[in-house]
């Protein structure tokens, strides 16, 4: 067999000889099953997973240096994924190597992104390998694998035949208390993704009218049809929406903004909460261009589904949006499972039948479950959701007179308002759509599409 260190993209058909596993090494060691894993753009047969070009997202080459600027989008090439089981260990650790089987022609790559389960029963987000490692966030006793292939602009591919993960044990338990802490929230500029019939990052077909949202960058995509990251986003008019992260995008794929500068994958100068694409359209950084060299047209830094942007939220137009990255907190979550038509459910303004609809909750979007009152959970300041539609949610203490138990709260819709008009800086707000009279679907929402039509996913 031929083994190689998963850290980094291979320039040449050259393949790093490193043993599997060491007898006498400490730790659990584990050979993934990818024939059971959920893939995206990959395909499998005899054992062995391999891209397919005409399904992957696209992406810059992980060794091009490309989020440093260029003068063109040269160096996208198509990217997949195959998010393996879960592995649940004896001993917690925070530290996973990982070395593959594979063949990987010149200009392109295979590598492994790892997760963690936390104390409160989410997820870390994905943590791409460096020389082989992942170091995560916290000790953890489960953690979870992600093959990521990309292919050569030339039209090269790799193949693995195998993965092999070694866990190595932690001083002391999982970490992590129980005390909650509040989501992180930025103010964003918002734009429609559309391309309805396309497939995003995680292997999701983009239906009529879809609930979901892309963020650019792949630590925080959700696996395809689960909630494992989901934002709360709420319009300057506010209605809010609850979806699941299926995409990568927009304009930037490394950009988890949202986290601290040394957390950050890249533009690490940056404020906390600040996309790139919004610091370059406003203030000229990275000379006006996203990570691809194009020049950005908006400063976007979250796509929203159709069904989000015209039906959950009512908007004719792109706008400024607070986001609420439901994943940072460990407030409690539950995930939404209905059986309407739609494939939603509706947020009132009150726990009771009747109650004025304030927003949407997709179907495996995750919520922030507060407490319970009659047959309804509170899920943010007079935001309810019938408590039949979160099967998950058990053992929730009962609203106090006031409606709730002081956890986190959703903006409300004049905070929501005055901070849009606060950060809308270059950018224009458009008044908010009549929510019982959306845009025309037949009306671009975007004011500029991707020269590159390749590059759709991760433009505006």
């Amino acid at each position: 067999m031929r083994w190689i260190a998963t850290a980094a993209a291979a320039a040449a058909l050259t393949v790093v000889g490193v043993s599997p596993a060491g007898a006498a090494e400490p730790g659990t060691s584990w050979t993934a099953d990818l024939a059971s894993g959920e893939a995206a753009g990959v395909t499998s047969a005899g054992g062995a997973v391999r891209l397919d070009p005409a399904t992957a997202f696209d992406a810059p080459a992980d060794d091009t240096g490309l989020t440093e600027g260029a003068a063109d989008p040269t160096g996208v090439v198509p990217t997949g994924l195959l998010t393996l089981a879960p592995r649940e260990l004896d001993t917690p650790t925070s530290q996973v190597s990982s070395v593959l089987d594979a063949d990987v022609p010149p200009g392109t790559s295979a590598s492994m992104d790892v997760r963690g389960r936390t104390a409160h029963g989410g997820w870390t987000e994905w943590v791409p390998a460096s020389d082989g490692a992942v170091s995560l966030p916290v000790a953890t006793d489960e953690v979870q694998g992600r093959l990521v292939l990309t292919g050569s602009e030339s039209g090269a591919v790799p193949t693995v035949r195998g993965a092999r993960l070694r866990a190595r044990p932690s001083t002391g338990g999982p970490e992590g208390g129980l005390t909650e802490t509040v989501p992180f929230t930025a103010n964003v500029f918002a734009t429609r993704e559309g391309l309805v019939g396309g497939t995003t990052a995680n292997g999701h077909v983009i239906t009529e009218r879809d609930h979901f949202v892309a963020l650019p960058s792949r630590r925080a995509l959700s696996p395809r049809d689960t909630s494992d990251y989901s934002v709360r986003v709420c319009a300057p008019n506010g209605r809010c929406a609850f979806a699941p992260v299926w995409d990568v995008g927009p304009w930037n794929t490394r950009d988890d903004y949202w986290n601290p500068g040394d957390q950050r994958q890249e533009w690490k100068d940056l404020p906390r909460g600040v996309p790139q694409a919004q610091a370059a359209f406003r203030d000229g950084y990275h000379g006006g261009n996203d990570q691809f060299g194009r020049k950005l047209v908006n400063p976007a830094g979250i796509d929203l589904g159709d069904g989000v942007f015209w039906d959950a939220l009512g908007l004719k137009d792109n706008s400024q949006v607070q986001v609420d990255y439901l994943w940072t907190g460990t407030v409690r979550l539950s995930t939404v499972a209905t059986e309407s038509a739609e494939g939603i459910a509706r947020v009132l303004s009150a726990p009771e039948d009747g109650a004025e609809v304030v927003g949407v909750a997709a179907n495996s979007a995750d919520v922030p479950v507060e407490c319970v009152t009659g047959s309804w959970a509170r899920i943010g300041e007079k935001q309810f959701l019938a408590a039949a539609v979160l099967p998950g949610a058990k053992d929730l203490p009962t609203c106090d007179a006031g409606g709730g138990t002081g956890a986190a709260q959703a903006p409300t819709s004049a905070e929501i308002g005055a901070a849009a008009a606060v950060r809308a800086g270059a950018a224009t707000v458009e008044d908010p759509a009549d929510p019982a009279d959306p845009a025309d679907p037949t009306d671009p929402a975007d004011p500029a599409d991707p020269a590159d039509p390749r590059l759709s996913r991760v433009g505006p």
